[in-house]
């Protein structure tokens, strides 16, 4: 089962100088932030640390105050003119100020008709969805009893993932293999702040904005519809799960450019 929500496929090895889960390490050093000349030939009119957060922002899921402290500076000094630079590739930006949070998204055509883009469609897997719904929860739950930063333990996501076992599956070691990989590709995604290999990591403050109830919600009843088990799917309830603040697309485009791949 797969469910078509906002997801970024990207390997962070496939892509050369891709950042470590996101932290901004890949200021040059001796680049004069100032200077919109910086190679022979170069026509751009952005200056270094201006064309840094673009990329950054064409690059990863998202960007933030957390993770990428020097271009979201950028970002929150020059958001129009970055903004610009999405608009000219049919891309939009989003930003959750109260989480300090940016991503982009897919401009949508007044018109109905459909821009190009720079995308890709893809899916959300079984694992990877109770991986979210996990996170979510436990973000919540911890902002809420006081935590600045929310914990979580690998062992205890994969367990979790585990408890939705239906009762007739027998395939245990695959089924616990595809719990990891899970985990691994939301770390990949920067949505658990850490390298994959950790025992422990911080559940990113982009949660929340990246999955608002409606994308939970389509996720859940995706995965209730497609799963025969007798256990059933946590439901998204408002006391459990409040909107955020603000909502992302549900197009099922997703924020990886595909030369990436």
């Amino acid at each position: 089962m797969s469910t078509h929500v906002e997801h970024d496929p990207t390997d962070v090895e496939d892509l050369p100088g891709e950042l470590d889960n996101g932290f901004d390490e890949g200021f040059e050093e001796g680049v004069d932030d100032g200077s919109v000349s910086l190679f022979e030939g170069d026509e751009g009119g952005l200056e270094h640390g201006q064309r840094h957060a673009l990329v950054t922002l064409l690059k990863q899921r998202f960007i933030s105050a957390r993770t990428h402290p020097r271009d979201w500076a950028v970002l929150v000094e020059h958001e129009r003119l970055l903004r610009s630079r999405l608009n000219d590739l049919f891309l939009d930006l989003a930003i959750d100020r109260s989480r300090e949070v940016a991503w982009k998204r897919q401009a949508l055509s007044e018109t109905g008709s459909r821009f190009p883009t720079l995308l890709h469609d893809t899916a959300w897997s079984r694992e990877e969805t109770l991986v979210l719904v996990h996170l979510r929860d436990r973000l919540r739950s911890g902002l809420a009893g006081g935590e600045t930063r929310v914990h979580v333990d690998r062992e205890d996501v994969v367990d979790y993932v585990a408890s939705f076992r239906p009762a007739h599956a027998t395939d245990e070691s695959g089924d616990e293999k595809r719990a990891r990989n899970a985990v691994a590709s939301i770390v990949k995604a920067g949505l658990l702040i850490g390298a994959v290999g950790d025992d422990r990591y911080e559940v990113s403050e982009a949660v929340e904005p990246l999955l608002p109830l409606e994308v939970l919600q389509q996720l859940l009843e995706s995965l209730q519809r497609a799963n025969s088990r007798e256990q059933p799917v946590p439901d998204a309830d408002d006391d459990l799960f409040e909107p955020a603040s603000t909502p992302v697309s549900t197009s099922g485009r997703t924020d990886a450019p595909t030369g990436g791949q």
